[in-house]
Parts: structure tokens; C-alpha cells; sequence
């Protein structure tokens, strides 16, 4: 563990009536504890799990791999700006870690083959083999079995995104072993009804205000998936 508190500062927001500070969530939450070495952020899109992932590295000084910028139509000036009402309580010091997310994992993918072609043994540390040369699945997981040995802290957003359903188990048992051997701790944004099923994680609730933690039966993905797989067909009746 190394994580211990993190909290929101109110009183330092910029606005509340722009996203991200306008929802709910935020303005009542005023502090999340991490009791698990593996915690994970659920909710409906929207609801600001990613955000608060984004600004937890952030605040915690840890790099965020991202592609070039983009024009945008429109640009919201304070989307970017959660960490800076954040506090961070560490269980000693600080360390460091890592930011996956998804959708900037293959530009990565691109700037380490770049690195591999002056430093070919660096290859070694991902399976031995280039990334481009797999399946994205495949190249997600040589990459989470190699980082997640390191101590440090380590935030995820939907890393489920590539993964079969057998692969999200290996993912799991991933975060299992190197959770219990105390270097790792984890924090992670999903979708995923298998990698909520980890043992002994800690399940984080932004379906409601305030956020809070809840037993993974009683998450709604449970209930749907459960609901499901007992009777498909309910769900293709015309009301």
C-alpha cells in the first residue's frame, strides 16, 4: 500500500458549473480511503471516473503518455484542472508509478519500437518480442506483466478495453500476485464484471453522490451481467 487518502479540496474550485466541478459527486465527496492494495473506480459514462484517475497521476507526479494534441471546436478550460483541488495522504512516501489508459496505449507501442531500434534488448523486458508484431491483447498483457513487478503506484483506465474475457482473468491474477506482494498498488477505472471479481479489492461507487464503497454483488455490472445470462431473450422483447 502506499496511497492512503486522497481528498478534494472544495473550497478550491475554480468554478461549479463547468465539468468536471459542476457534478454532484465532486461537490460531496470530500475524501476516498484506500484499504486495498487494488481499487477500482465503477460508474455509467460520464461520471467522472476517469477524470479523477487523470488527476490522481497528476498530482502524484507520475508521467501520462499521451499522442499530440488535437484542434478541438470547442475547448473546456477546466477539464485538465482536478489536480490542482486534490491532496494526496501516502502511507510513507511518495513513490513512483504509471498511467495506462487505453486509448494512448498504441502510441507507446509506436515510441518503443522507436527506442528498440537503438536499444534492441529493451525488447526483452516486453517478452521478448517487438509489440507491433502481436495482438493488441497480447501486447497489453506482455506490458502488464513486465511493469507491475516494479514498487510503485499504478492507475489503469479501462485496460479491459482489447482483452477477451480469458485475458481479463489473466489481468486479474496479474493484479492478485503482485498486489500481495506489497510493491504494487492499484487503482483502476472499468467496465469489467470478471476484473471486479478480484479477491480482497476495494470497489469505489460514482454512480451516486457521495462517492463510496460498496460489495461487488451489489454493483449494478454484476446485476446486469447475472440478469442476463439467465434469460437473454428478455432483453430482444419489444416493450
Amino acid at each position: 500500500m502506499h496511497l492512503k487518502t486522497v481528498r478534494l479540496l472544495h473550497e478550491n474550485y475554480p468554478t461549479h458549473d463547468h465539468y468536471p466541478f459542476n457534478l454532484s459527486l465532486f461537490q460531496k465527496t470530500t475524501e476516498m480511503r484506500f484499504n486495498s492494495p487494488i481499487s477500482f473506480f465503477i460508474g455509467e459514462n460520464g461520471t467522472g471516473k476517469s477524470t479523477l484517475l487523470n488527476a490522481i497521476a497528476r498530482k502524484a507526479r507520475i508521467h501520462i503518455w499521451e499522442a499530440p494534441p488535437v484542434r478541438r471546436i470547442e475547448r473546456n478550460p477546466y477539464e485538465q484542472l482536478m489536480y490542482r483541488v486534490l491532496e494526496l495522504d501516502w502511507f510513507n512516501d511518495r513513490v513512483p508509478g504509471s498511467y495506462f489508459g487505453s486509448q494512448i496505449f498504441n502510441y507507446f507501442t509506436y515510441l518503443l519500437e522507436e527506442w528498440a531500434v537503438a536499444d534492441p534488448g529493451i525488447i526483452e523486458y516486453f517478452g521478448g518480442h517487438s509489440l507491433l508484431t502481436v495482438s493488441h491483447g497480447q501486447s497489453l498483457l506482455a506490458f502488464f506483466r513486465a511493469r507491475y513487478h516494479v514498487k510503485g503506484l499504478y492507475l489503469l483506465d479501462e485496460p479491459e478495453t482489447a482483452l477477451s474475457p480469458q485475458s481479463q482473468l489473466e489481468l486479474m491474477r496479474i493484479l492478485k500476485r503482485t498486489g500481495e506482494q506489497g510493491a504494487a498498488q492499484f487503482v483502476i477505472a472499468t467496465h469489467s464484471p470478471i476484473l471486479l471479481a478480484t479477491p480482497g479489492a476495494q470497489i469505489f461507487s460514482f454512480d451516486a453522490a457521495p462517492i463510496n464503497v460498496i460489495p461487488y454483488k451489489d454493483t449494478q455490472y454484476f446485476k446486469l451481467y447475472r440478469k442476463f445470462m439467465n434469460n437473454p431473450a428478455a432483453y430482444f422483447k419489444e416493450e
